[in-house]
């Protein structure tokens, strides 16, 4: 029996399946998925699609080779997987067959696809802080390289700390979950932890509170850690910060690009840096602490367990880590065996 679909315009059920998720979903996620689907809408619109009932597993195959002609493979699938879910999400309110989002298809990426090689060393990040703890010390910029590099955090773990998160006779930073506030966590309340911090890094956090933070509190009357004199920073402030400073050239360094730093169009403004080849964002930051925190022979539960993120994640995602490094690090343990 073929069941009894209710029309539906397409750009409808977009924004009721926007409307439903909008509790569940993170802001950034909730974000992508709109402009993920508007792509979708638009692909509809030329091809005559004004109702969602009439959509095909033929259909959705077009989409994915009409995408596939401007996009990697790890961006189509996202795409195309965003995609299944909204149909998924359809079916409960009879607006296609339930058996469409099961021939919606997603390119397999080969081993090694879905990883990025963006990423700095120590020795790197050491003379960037190096720099900064000389020339900006304790200045917002500095603290946020600081924090970021020393816990392994995410962007949106930073940015919500407050002042009150931070405990510096026990030294650690009390990472926590205020959706109603605008600072949620990825993993919401699965992602609270408290994270154990360095005296170096607690004595940078203590001159910045006492010397350099502006007295000001966010919409919510609350007194965020991280802060401009208008309140908390928004994550665009934070990650332009981390642009800013792994240009070789805000440290003193040569150009390995053979730029002219006079005329580079990564230096021209401040929100021109990420235009460096060299510059790295907050992930690429996390990622390169991660790998470091490895290299260093930390254990994988104490690193998994500080920054909010599974073993098996962890290796796939973040290791950068080459085989002989890993084949180097197991060998002490089978050394007299």
């Amino acid at each position: 029996m073929e069941p009894q679909l209710e029309p539906i315009e397409p750009d409808t059920a977009v924004e009721l399946y926007l409307a439903d998720r909008e509790s569940e979903l993170s802001k950034q996620t909730h974000r992508t998925h709109r402009g993920r689907l508007k792509l979708f809408l638009e692909w509809c619109a030329e091809n005559d699609i004004d109702n969602l009932n009439d959509l095909t597993g033929r259909d959705t195959n077009r989409y994915k080779i009409r995408r596939s002609k401007s996009i990697k493979n790890v961006t189509l699938k996202s795409y195309m997987d965003t995609l299944r879910v909204f149909l998924r999400w359809a079916t409960g309110i009879d607006a296609v067959h339930p058996e469409l989002p099961d021939k919606v298809q997603s390119p397999s990426l080969q081993r090694g696809e879905n990883e990025r090689e963006t990423h700095i060393d120590s020795d790197t990040a050491e003379a960037i802080l190096e720099y900064l703890r000389k020339y900006e010390y304790a200045t917002l910029p500095h603290v946020t390289w600081e924090l970021y590099w020393h816990t392994s955090m995410r962007r949106g773990g930073g940015r919500a700390l407050d002042v009150d998160d931070f405990y510096p006779d026990e030294q650690y930073l009390d990472v926590r979950h205020r959706p109603e506030t605008d600072t949620p966590l990825k993993n919401k309340y699965e992602g609270e932890r408290p994270v154990s911090i360095s005296t170096a890094l607690m004595t940078v956090i203590e001159d910045w509170l006492s010397d350099q933070r502006p007295d000001v509190t966010d919409e919510h009357g609350r007194h965020p850690l991280l802060t401009t004199n208008y309140g908390r920073a928004h994550g665009q402030t934070l990650q332009k910060y981390i642009y800013q400073w792994s240009r070789p050239c805000a440290i003193g360094n040569d150009c390995p690009h053979g730029r002219d730093p006079e005329t580079c169009e990564a230096t021209q403004r401040h929100d021109t840096a990420h235009l460096c080849p060299s510059s790295i964002s907050t992930h690429d930051i996390r990622r390169s602490s991660l790998t470091h925190a490895l290299r260093s022979e930390v254990p994988v539960p104490a690193v998994s367990g500080r920054a909010d993120v599974s073993a098996d994640v962890l290796d796939k995602h973040y290791n950068q880590m080459t085989d002989v490094e890993k084949m180097e690090q197991r060998r002490d343990f089978f050394e007299n065996i």
